[in-house]
């Protein structure tokens, strides 16, 4: 109203002299006008008399400065127009805006830091009412740049009663560990705000428990240095991955530290466990409490009644329909057979339960309406099926005598020895020809294995023992004098482990001696130097490898496996080898010492060294023992033949 009051006076004044006011873009101007009341043009004032123009332009002077010096006040005047304007919105909304934040007060007084940041909340809205009257404006931006100011980020949800946080970690790089800042593009820039903060496991974790796979840590670029750098200052401060190695930048957030209490519990394998012990420093300093869990459990009559109502829990999860005690007996054999040990039950949840799955498919199969011992047998052979197609390759190169074994009659030097092949998870036996030849020699036994570089280390220090044996053992009163060779026939890969050993020395003990081995029975056990036949692993694989394959020929009572006493704890054999061992078609022998395995192998008595020293006669030892002493005298009768052949021709004698 002041300012139309101003410019009706002014322009009333400028009228009675012949101007007129005209708005323009930059200001006012002011034009002469004629007696019609039309503006003069340029023309039209330059052919007025110069009197009349020279008093046209000192009244255009005089009403300018009246103008200027009536509106000087003018902005001041608008901008208290606008203040008592916005006072009077703030009045207006403060009535709307304080009765929803009474509340809000009154619950969080406690919770610090958050009254004053609800405080600057109701500031702002106060000092903005007009966004929240004009309709919303969709500008195309990812980001609500005007109201996400007003928004809350919930960081971490947590239920008031669901008790201490445990949380596991199952991708641990440093964004999932520490929480990251998300970006949006637009139109060429990344834009964020304090929504797009997201939390990591360590937040989630914090007040309670943080279980992290530490194979998974350790191959997470930088992880493991970030969580101990976090776990020593006790704080969580996001960090953008791999910062400073990236080439394009964006704007972004640093969010305050948050203060950290967690407990981390890394587990894994004890290879990763004994690494990061030997190799970082600060591991022991930082994970002070170890604890190595065994994988399986002593087999007695409460812990198979535990394993059941395990199966039954499973069952209840994870199938349609129970199991019967004897769908429970066939599962707790399967357990110890996974564990190697009829003594033992395996802890491998993750296999039993997938077990309880499948069999549980069979029995919907079969409609029956819970699953039994035959279900399982099912299952177990369909898991088997599935992945032993290297196997059945074996088989048939057997079968075809493309790979030669031969599980019937007797040969000198020549002897079924068993190893354990892995293919997909599932580990089955394969029999192998293992053969000795022996002649005059200084002694050594040569492993052509390890001659040409196939062998590893433990072969060669079961070949170096056996060798020992034969050297403590036979003709001490003489030097030795033999050379002897050892092979695994038509082995194209690498050969290892000494589960070999007392195989290899019963046919290196065949071949001194002169007696032939039964080639229907496989060997397995390493030797110690006193002869003694020592465990070996994957017992169960050994034996079930050289049944099938005998069987494939047909069994015929006179075939079998010779293994250590010591692994009889760990036979949980196939039902169908149990069968035939019980029908008298196939048999496992268990030894202790060398002489019961080279009695059995060659059914000839092994013979023990009497009073006079010297084994009796007819025995094995006995012959092997004459075959070293012959050995030694004729390399003795050479020796001297040719110091004499020098002698003769009139050298030194």
């Amino acid at each position: 109203q002041v300012q139309q009051e101003i410019f009706k006076e002014v322009s009333a004044k400028a009228e009675a002299q012949g101007l007129r006011l005209v708005p323009q873009q930059n200001g006012m101007a002011i034009v002469p006008v004629n007696q019609e009341g039309e503006p003069l043009g340029p023309q039209d004032i330059q052919a007025l008399p110069e009197e009349t123009r020279n008093a046209l332009e000192e009244a255009s002077k005089a009403i300018l400065e009246e103008l200027s010096a009536a509106t000087r006040d003018l902005p001041q005047r608008d901008r208290e127009r606008r203040r008592k304007l916005t006072e009077l919105s703030s009045d207006t909304a403060k009535l709307a805006v304080d009765r929803a934040f009474e509340d809000q007060f009154g619950a969080f007084e406690d919770v610090e830091g958050l009254a004053g940041h609800l405080e600057a909340m109701r500031a702002d809205i106060l000092g903005n009412p007009s966004l929240f009257l004009q309709e919303p404006k969709d500008t195309g931006a990812p980001l609500d740049q005007q109201f996400n100011r007003f928004r809350a980020n919930a960081f971490v949800r947590r239920e008031e009663d669901c008790g201490t946080p445990v949380v596991y970690a199952d991708f641990p790089d440093i964004g999932h560990l520490l929480g990251r800042i998300e970006h949006v593009p637009h139109m060429g820039a990344m834009l964020t705000d304090f929504t797009l903060i997201k939390p990591g496991a360590l937040h989630r974790a914090n007040g309670g428990y943080l279980l992290i796979d530490a194979e998974r840590l350790l191959t997470s670029p930088l992880a493991w240095h970030t969580l101990k750098r976090r776990l020593r200052s006790r704080q969580i401060v996001i960090e953008a991955p791999r910062a400073g190695a990236q080439t394009m930048t964006a704007v972004t957030l640093e969010p305050e530290p948050i203060p950290l209490e967690v407990k981390v519990i890394l587990f894994g394998g004890r290879r990763v466990l004994s690494m990061l012990s030997m190799g970082d420093p600060d591991f022991e300093e930082l994970f002070k409490v170890a604890a190595d869990f065994d994988d399986a459990i002593e087999r007695t009559p409460e812990t198979e009644k535990t394993y059941c109502r395990l199966i039954a829990g499973i069952a209840g999860n994870e199938i349609d329909r129970p199991v019967d005690a004897s769908g429970c007996a066939a599962m707790i054999e399967r357990s110890a057979r996974i564990a190697g040990d009829n003594e033992r039950l395996t802890l491998r949840i993750r296999a039993l339960a997938d077990l309880v799955r499948e069999s549980g498919f069979w029995a919907r199969e079969a409609g029956a309406e819970a699953v039994a011992a035959g279900h399982v047998e099912k299952a177990v052979s369909e898991q088997i099926h599935r992945v032993d197609l290297v196997r059945e390759k074996i088989h048939e190169q057997v079968a075809r005598d493309t790979v030669l074994i031969d599980v019937g009659g007797s040969k000198v030097g020549q002897i079924n020895g068993l190893a354990v092949l892995a293919a997909g998870g599932f580990a089955f036996g394969k029999p192998s020809r293992i053969t000795a030849r022996v002649r005059m020699g200084t002694g050594k036994v040569i492993d052509i294995e390890r001659e040409v570089e196939s062998g590893g280390p433990l072969h060669t220090k079961g070949v170096l023992i056996l060798s020992s044996f034969i050297a403590a053992r036979y003709a001490l009163d003489v030097p030795m004098a033999l050379r002897a060779s050892l092979v695994f026939e038509q082995s194209y890969g690498g050969v290892d482990g000494d589960s070999a050993s007392s195989t290899e020395l019963y046919a290196l003990l065949s071949a001194l001696s002169n007696v032939p081995i039964r080639q229907g029975i496989a060997v397995t056990g390493s030797v110690s130097q006193n002869g003694e036949v020592q465990a070996i692993g994957g017992v169960n694989e050994k034996i079930e490898g050289f049944f099938d394959i005998c069987a494939e020929d047909g069994l015929t009572g006179e075939q079998g496996v010779l293994i250590p006493q010591s692994n009889v704890k760990n036979l949980m054999l196939r039902e169908d080898v149990v069968e035939a061992c019980a029908q008298g078609r196939f048999r496992v022998f268990a030894v202790e010492h060398i002489d019961q395995g080279i009695e059995i192998l060659t059914g000839e008595p092994a013979g023990q060294r009497g009073a006079d020293g010297h084994f009796a006669d007819g025995t094995v030892n006995r012959k092997v023992e004459d075959r070293l002493r012959a050995f030694a005298e004729t390399r003795r009768a050479y020796a001297h033949g040719s110091e004499a052949d020098e002698g003769g021709e009139g050298g030194p004698t």
